[in-house]
């Protein structure tokens, strides 16, 4: 069964991160394998009631790797702790399968209360970039991600992305992608991956500007419509007076090009 967590971890690793090349590199390099790892061994020991073997455990596996994780933390399979240092897990923290954790992330409680679920709960294949802080007792859905330097203190849904300090949840919606965009976002999706927290469309000032530019399309659009049946009715007035209220330099066809202006914010 160890040995078969153990297969199991490497094979995610080479999956999910390609500057690993062998699986031996990946057992001998890799300070995210060797942490999960030795807090199996922990988490054994604090389950049947060896609490101090287990903190000592844990202790000596902080000190190797730079990766803190309480031996009460609850690990899922095929979790993959990338580069790590400076990584801390809390005590009722459950993580889980298929979760990305990046260097810098912090998984904590913010109470004091003995006994009661102070740390955060990640679902399947959440990924949680570099520095972010995930603080409380809440869910953090499957499929969700949290982006770099994200101060988390609120359930995010499931396939949401939180950013920002205070985070702002940005649930996923369907865009429309070109070739390339396509081809990365169904790789992503196929290994359930996402570097660092990041995919295309999450960041919130771009989504903005689209849609500014898309409203803006849109009046140009309705505004063309207009001056087109004014003129229309203009043509087909009788009298000279009714002609002369038509201007001659009125705009009667759309110049307002909104795919190259969402180009330039992408």
């Amino acid at each position: 069964m160890l040995f078969a967590r153990l297969r199991e971890d490497i094979a995610c690793i080479l999956e999910r991160d390609p500057a690993a090349r062998t699986a031996w590199e990946v057992l001998t390099c890799y300070p995210g394998l060797h942490a999960l790892a030795m807090h199996r061994c922990a988490h054994w020991c604090w389950t049947h009631g060896l609490k101090w073997l287990g903190r000592w455990i844990s202790h000596w596996a902080r000190f190797f790797t730079g990766i803190e994780i309480h031996p009460g933390a609850t690990m899922g399979r095929r979790v993959f702790i990338d580069h790590g240092m400076g990584v801390v897990i809390g005590e009722t923290a459950e993580v889980g399968d298929g979760c990305t954790i990046y260097q810098g992330v912090t998984l904590g409680g913010t109470s004091l209360s003995k006994g009661a679920k102070r740390h955060p709960t990640l679902g399947k294949g959440v990924i949680v970039g570099a520095n972010a802080q995930v603080l409380g007792g809440f869910t953090v859905g499957d499929g969700a991600r949290v982006g770099s330097n994200a101060v988390v203190t609120k359930p995010v849904p499931e396939n949401a992305t939180a950013v920002g300090n205070p985070a702002r949840i940005i649930v996923a919606k369907a865009t429309v992608l070109d070739e390339d965009q396509a081809k990365r976002e169904a790789l992503a999706a196929r290994m359930g991956f996402s570097a660092y927290g990041v995919t295309e469309g999450d960041d919130p000032l771009s989504q903005a500007l689209r849609g500014l530019i898309d409203h803006a399309s849109g009046h140009e659009h309705q505004i063309a419509l207009l001056w087109k049946t004014i003129e229309t009715l203009a043509r087909d007035a009788k009298s000279d007076d009714a002609r002369g209220c038509m201007p001659h330099d009125a705009q009667t066809r759309e110049c307002f090009d909104a795919e190259e202006l969402n180009r330039l914010v992408k």
